[in-house]
């Protein structure tokens, strides 16, 4: 008799049906698994055995073998251990076979035969509830599974005890629900910066529209203090872009007790950080930077200090909304529409351009510093912005009445004009300028003469391609967002340009 229980195998954010099959045979006593498993899968059977002694079973003196179906597919991980232990008891006859055909299972098992949680909870729940199956999953993991629908069966035992008392009905296992994390760390608020007022003008843009930008300035030019004040202007994840965002943080280990938070990832690599690291990938293939990312703010400081070949693998995904990982043996795809924030030195001592001070490598050494940033990837960040060093009679300033949750306010209104625009036009799955492009983005920004007289003379004399033509029209749609207005005109146009010419020497460089 075989026994058989349904798991998954993960492809990306895909979860990948597999038929965990389990057989007692007659010949010399063994455990094989077969069907292409990685060395964690391997190393189930001294779990699996381990488990089952320790709540008073024991394997009997004949050839088990547990075939991981499809044959040809990779997989790896430990939650193949609950599967693999579930098959084996159907197969000694201690659990219905009608009972288990009924869930997917996952989980990683102790030796004493507790369950242990996993990544891919979420995934693997959504996936079951697409195909009006249940899920039995470690206690740890059934907070993550219960997102993925109200009417979802739901097994979450501690030990395989638990499990087995529930099928025989002598305990009853009661559903998880789900819990949003209880956010108790406030965000850094935008009026804790003095000066700098004309880049939190560019930050509140770039957040209504969701634009990337790129600030240049000296050192304790506040740089780092706008980006990470970003989130705080920022819309709460609505439903789902949480599901989404939480999926991949769910395959990427990221969830903490199963909760789900609303608030916008915001994720700042070191420039050290790897191909892998950012984009995903690896001996076993995880989610990066980009893809964490997803719906929410990649802060990337010391731009040039990074891996040209990093930096490189940006530009796709911050046209395609998608990181592609592909190797000899396996194809993912990670969705990664993120809001890219980058800031830099205008070169490698930081001072370039600031008054009284004086290169002894001259304008060279800012030039090949500038030069780090290809002209390809510059061309795709919407917004480019210069940055002062702050004077010390600002820093002497009261600090600034507006407040976070008042830019908060403007952005959210903005980007709900955007989505009720997008909503009439019949395309839904747009929510922000950021998105829009070709045709649709003339729909949405239609200029007047004088506006188009200036976007056409701006083109000329800056020299902007179709894509940055492009993106200064879906800045200043919203600029005119902001403003309220339905129609782009021509100061808002002005703006958008400004935000396109700076650095010139950074241009220039590239």
């Amino acid at each position: 008799m075989t026994a058989r229980v349904a798991t998954v195998a993960f492809q990306g954010v895909e979860a990948v049906p597999v038929d965990v099959q389990a057989q007692f045979l007659s010949g010399q006593v063994n455990f094989n698994i077969v069907g292409l498993a990685d060395k964690a899968i391997s190393e189930s059977r001294e779990r699996v055995r381990a488990a089952l002694h320790a709540i008073g079973l024991g394997l009997p003196g004949k050839r088990l073998v547990v075939n991981l179906s499809p044959a040809d597919l990779p997989k790896e991980g430990s939650h193949y251990d609950l599967p693999i232990a579930l098959a084996v008891l159907s197969a000694l006859g201690v659990i219905p076979p009608d009972f288990l055909s009924r869930y997917v299972v996952l989980g990683e098992l102790a030796l004493d035969g507790s369950l242990l949680p996993v990544a891919g909870a979420l995934p693997a729940a959504m996936a079951a509830h697409a195909q009006d199956m249940g899920v039995i999953c470690p206690k740890l993991s059934g907070r993550e599974a219960a997102w993925a629908g109200e009417a979802l069966d739901i097994l979450a035992p501690d030990n395989l005890v638990q499990l087995i008392n529930h099928v025989k009905g002598a305990q009853v296992l009661s559903r998880p629900s789900p819990h949003l994390a209880i956010l108790e760390e406030a965000l850094p608020d935008l009026g804790e910066i003095k000066g700098q007022e004309a880049a939190k003008r560019a930050l509140e843009v770039a957040a209504a529209g969701g634009h990337h930008l790129l600030m240049v300035g000296p050192p304790g030019a506040g740089k780092s203090m706008l980006a990470q004040r970003l989130p705080s202007i920022l819309p709460p994840l609505d439903p789902r872009e949480m599901l989404d965002v939480s999926m991949i943080a769910s395959l990427g280990g990221e969830l903490k007790d199963g909760q789900l938070t609303k608030r916008r990832p915001f994720r700042s690599p070191h420039h050290s950080a790897s191909m892998a690291a950012l984009v995903g990938g690896g001996l076993k293939p995880k989610p990066g930077e980009m893809a964490l990312a997803h719906h929410g703010v990649l802060f990337l400081d010391e731009l040039p200090e990074f891996q040209p070949r990093v930096l490189e693998a940006l530009r796709q995904p911050m046209e395609t909304g998608e990181a592609l990982v592909a190797r000899a043996n396996y194809h993912v795809t990670y969705p990664a529409r993120f809001q890219l924030v980058a800031a830099m030195n205008p070169c490698k001592c930081g001072m370039a351009g600031e008054p009284g001070h004086t290169c002894r490598q001259g304008p060279r050494c800012a030039a090949d510093y500038q030069g780090r940033i290809s002209g390809p990837l510059l061309d795709r960040i919407d917004i480019q912005l210069e940055l002062s060093a702050v004077r010390a009679m600002d820093l002497s300033l009261p600090a600034p009445k507006e407040k976070s949750v008042d830019v908060a306010a403007r952005v959210s209104a903005a980007r709900q004009r955007q989505a009720s625009r997008f909503q009439a036009l019949g395309l839904a799955q747009l929510r922000i300028n950021a998105e829009a492009d070709g045709d649709v983005l003339e729909a949405i920004a239609p200029l007047d003469a004088a506006g188009l007289a200036l976007l056409r003379d701006a083109a000329e004399v800056m020299n902007l391609s179709a894509r940055g033509y492009h993106r200064v029209l879906r800045v200043a749609r919203s600029i005119a967002d902001l403003a309220g207005s339905d129609q782009v005109l021509r100061v808002h146009l002005a703006e958008a340009l400004s935000y396109r010419q700076k650095p010139a020497a950074l241009r220039q460089a590239a």
